[in-house]
């Protein structure tokens, strides 16, 4: 079982196609959409946003996200009239980064509270650091070969495969590096077809995370 995730937003289309899309990131995760009214105008159903968190909890609780205030308020309600109110939880973060951040944790296994933070902190922005050469650890450079390189879902099954190994993980592409564990700072690096990266790593498993890598770009990420 995972978190669960449920988009409020006040537009049904864009609720759903943010569930599908994060979907792609998170295959093992609920992720239940709960957009417009039910005449299909733009809008937030409170019964709708009970109905979807209660579909969207299977048993370790569900995460919130949404998109403008009254959408909010309306979360906020219905994770109140909730039987049990502290298994669900709306996260104060952007809707669109933070569901694709929520949904890359709740697939790792995180907490609710982990993948609530997780969606509150897409929304800081990630400053890039200039790399600097680190003493000790494992490195191995590899060649993006698939069409879309870093970006979405390569990103986010990079991160998921880094976070089963006790290693701390960079990711630098020229002069740029990002934290191996962030999709939004991988996404930030525009790492493309054939650009060269080079994976840097520390700790107990630092070797095996290098080569579960390695595997990754070598398949194309599966795609």
């Amino acid at each position: 079982m995972s978190v669960g995730i449920v988009l409020v937003s006040h537009s049904a289309k864009l609720a759903e196609g943010l569930a599908e899309l994060a979907a792609q990131m998170a295959p093992d995760v609920t992720i239940v959409p709960a957009g417009g009214l039910a005449d299909g105008s733009i809008g937030t159903d409170y019964d709708e946003v009970v109905a979807a968190t209660q579909r969207a909890d299977r048993g370790d609780g569900v995460v919130l996200l949404y998109d403008l205030g009254s959408a909010q308020m309306t979360a906020e309600l219905a994770v109140e009239s909730l039987a049990d109110p502290s298994s669900a939880v709306v996260a104060d973060g952007p809707l669109v980064e933070g569901a694709i951040a929520a949904a890359v944790a709740a697939q790792a296994g995180e907490g609710r509270q982990a993948v609530a933070e997780a969606a509150a902190a897409a929304g800081i922005p990630e400053d890039l650091e200039p790399a600097e050469p680190t003493a000790g650890g494992a490195e191995v450079e590899l060649e993006l070969r698939n069409d879309v390189g870093l970006h979405a879902r390569p990103a986010a099954v990079l991160v998921r495969t880094l976070s089963e190994f006790d290693a701390e993980v960079t990711v630098r592409l020229g002069d740029q590096e990002a934290d191996g564990r962030s999709v939004l700072a991988l996404m930030s690096l525009g790492a493309r077809q054939g650009d060269r990266i080079l994976l840097r790593a520390t700790g107990p498993q630092a070797s095996a995370a290098l080569t579960k890598a390695k595997e990754l770009v070598d398949g194309n990420f599966g795609e």
